[in-house]
């Protein structure tokens, strides 16, 4: 006796639907950032969000502490960042040998740009939900968030 393919169980239906909608919105974003002429990455863009959260300009040990990632991943994006202008690295007035990242006028500029972008982004993913189907979205994905474990900033 043979038996039907089981039917998934509704937390790994959502589960999988979560992960999809992941992957199209990082597509749908990558293709607005494209679109903007900024030329950063995803990564790069996401640290450069990061820097300006800071109330002073942050230590690379922060940023990668910040964005769960190991320091050497944060040079080689700062590397990036300094070198199309948006960041430059100082020293910290209080320990020479610390350096800190700050953010350019370039850098400014291109926060505005992704901003526009991280909103066409936005836009173009909720279209088909109404005003009051965003709100709810928006309340359950604050609840997932909030809970222990979503803790991820930016």
């Amino acid at each position: 006796m043979t038996t039907g393919p089981t039917s998934p169980d509704p937390d790994s239906l959502l589960a999988e639907q979560l992960l999809r909608l992941t992957r199209r919105l990082h597509r749908i974003h990558k293709r607005h950032l494209e679109q903007s002429g900024i030329g950063l990455t995803p990564a790069q863009s996401r640290l450069l969000r990061t820097v300006v959260h800071y109330d002073a300009p942050p230590r690379m040990a922060d940023l990668a502490q910040r964005l769960e990632v190991v320091p050497r991943a944060v040079t080689t994006l700062v590397d990036g960042l300094e070198a199309s202008g948006c960041v430059r690295r100082v020293p910290d007035p209080a320990n020479r040998r610390v350096i800190r990242i700050e953010l350019t006028d370039t850098g400014r500029a291109a926060l505005d740009k992704l901003r526009a972008a991280r909103r066409g982004a936005a836009e173009e993913i909720l279209a088909p939900l109404a005003t009051e189907q965003r709100e709810v979205f928006g309340g359950l994905l604050s609840a997932l968030l909030d809970s222990p474990g979503g803790t991820e900033q930016c």
